[in-house]
């Protein structure tokens, strides 16, 4: 059967190209064999849905296990309007998955009891009756949790069960073995609205459940399995290592990201060729091509950033200002950020990706962008005969627009507003041939360095404010060094100066071999 690279739904391994989650299942199949309760609780498109179809099919290939799995997308409303039809039509979900899936005696008996349930009392008593029809453990799955959990009757439904998971060791009281929940929040420590939106319910009854400490993402060599299918049906010739390296190095392993990259790859560009290769070069083509897509994984990013104000000004902080934010488990907002996939937490609090970085930058940029003349979007301005960026050219017209537009600013503005602007001078500059990516480094000065690629070309810029002289050379020589890193001779340094003196100065230095342009502003 011909497959292809999965970005929507469940990915299948007949029909799909797939990464390597065998450890992930390995450990998520631990907790459900001692008969944990938890929710595998991640951003959108995480590979969820089709972790928890792994598991299933897994737990059906046994003897011991029974999985039943149910899908609360889609549920109309009614259903979650009281607690009795919330229990009919969960009753209704698991028969009907059952009369599908299985031939046992549970089925039958459901059949010939189910008008019983009538509340969540009479859903108890069947539950304890249902489990007692067959010798297998029941396993509940239930995707898409989320729709529901600001309803009372699905809090209702979580704590019956929770009751009687807390005396599941009585006969009187027998249960789920397991329950996997799926969704974007962590149910047990949700906030949830009730129906007076005045009122909230802060502990879950959900609070039995073990923590989830999977790792989801994917790592390089956890990738490159699904790129030696690839290569080997399609009779795709690559350097499996090397092409999964860096696709980790654009995604961090998000799934979706990943997937998508190699569906880009796959069939807008190698299906065209007369040879079929995969270059290094295909995974920078790849980015260039998914940061001029509209997709909903990327709407569901920036919605979440336009919904939230204080997610917002703390990605500004990291991304744009540069700040380095020590990472707190208990810090709401930063949760939040992690729990929408936008962070990752290295000891710092980090954009999750160099994709997303982008994205956000792009978007960030984008509301001042207006303000720039017309003339700086013409990149032809700047083109060199060998067809990459005037890099000094670009550096002194932003110098000279910034002594047109902004030289009677304020210090705070400077500080506050100055990379902004430069990012988003640059960024139609770049106009979809090129992309810029940002790492703060740790210093008085609150660098920030990015990395500009332009077609094939490649140029270190290094953004700071001016604190002085002494912090000044200290400073040229850590950006020799990082250029030595980067294996580059020439780098750029635009200097964020609120003297009532300066000079509008520019200078070109030789530091420690290295050639540094640089520009006041």
């Amino acid at each position: 059967m011909k497959k292809r690279f999965n970005i929507t739904g469940t990915c299948y391994p007949e029909n799909h190209y797939l990464m390597d989650n065998s450890k992930k299942l390995e450990q998520i199949m631990e907790l459900i064999e001692y008969g944990e309760y938890f929710t595998i609780n991640r951003p959108r498109q995480y590979g969820k849905t089709t972790t928890m179809s792994f598991l299933a099919k897994q737990l059906r290939a046994t003897e011991d296990y029974l999985p039943i799995e149910l899908n609360f997308q889609g549920i109309d409303r009614q259903w979650l309007e009281s607690d009795k039809a919330f229990a009919q039509m969960f009753i209704n979900e698991i028969y009907n998955f059952l009369k599908y899936n299985e031939t046992d005696a549970i089925t039958t008996f459901l059949e010939a009891n189910i008008k019983q349930v009538i509340d969540m009392n009479s859903l108890s008593k069947l539950i304890t009756e249902m489990v007692r029809q067959t010798n297998k453990k029941l396993i509940l799955f239930i995707d898409e949790v989320d729709t529901s959990s600001n309803y009372q009757a699905f809090l209702s439904l979580l704590g019956m069960l929770r009751t009687k998971y807390l005396s599941r060791k009585n006969p009187q009281h027998a249960t789920f073995y397991s329950i996997v929940l799926a969704g974007v929040h962590d149910i047990k420590s949700l906030k949830y609205k009730l129906r007076n939106p005045e009122e909230a319910q802060y502990n879950s009854p959900w609070n039995i459940a073990t923590d989830f400490d999977v790792r989801m993402s994917f790592n390089s060599q956890e990738i490159e399995p699904m790129l030696e299918q690839y290569s080997k049906a399609e009779n795709v010739k690559m350097d499996v290592s090397v092409i999964a390296e860096r696709l980790h190095y654009y995604t961090s392993g998000y799934p979706f990201l990943v997937s998508k990259l190699c569906k880009n790859i796959a069939e807008k560009m190698v299906a065209k060729r007369v040879e079929k290769v995969w270059i290094l070069e295909d995974v920078e083509t790849a980015v260039q091509m998914i940061m001029r897509e509209n997709n909903t994984n990327f709407d569901s990013l920036i919605k979440n950033l336009e919904n939230r104000p204080e997610l917002y000004d703390l990605v500004n902080r990291i991304l744009i200002d540069g700040e380095r934010i020590a990472f707190s488990p208990d810090e709401p907002i930063i949760q939040l950020g992690i729990m929408y996939g936008i962070f990752k937490s290295n000891g710092t609090v980090k954009v999750h990706n160099r994709i997303y970085e982008q994205r956000i930058y792009n978007y960030l940029s984008a509301k001042i962008s207006m303000k720039l003349p017309s003339r700086f979007s013409l990149s032809e301005h700047f083109i060199t005969e060998g067809g990459g960026l005037d890099m000094e050219a670009v550096l002194h017209m932003f110098q000279q627009f910034m002594k047109e537009k902004y030289s009677e600013k304020s210090k705070g503005f400077i500080e506050r507003e100055g990379r902004t602007i430069f990012l988003a001078y640059l960024s139609p500059i770049l106009n979809g041939k090129g992309y810029s990516f940002r790492e703060v480094q740790v210093s008085t000065e609150k660098r920030l360095d990015i990395v500009v690629t332009y077609l094939n070309h490649r140029y270190i810029l290094e953004l700071k404010l001016w604190y002085g002289q002494k912090y000044h050379e200290e400073g040229l020589l850590q950006l020799a060094d990082y250029l030595d890193i980067h294996g580059v001779d020439e780098g750029f340094l635009v200097i964020f100066d609120d003297r009532k003196e300066k000079k509008w100065q520019t200078e070109k230095r030789v530091v420690e071999g290295k050639e540094i342009f640089m520009v006041w502003v």
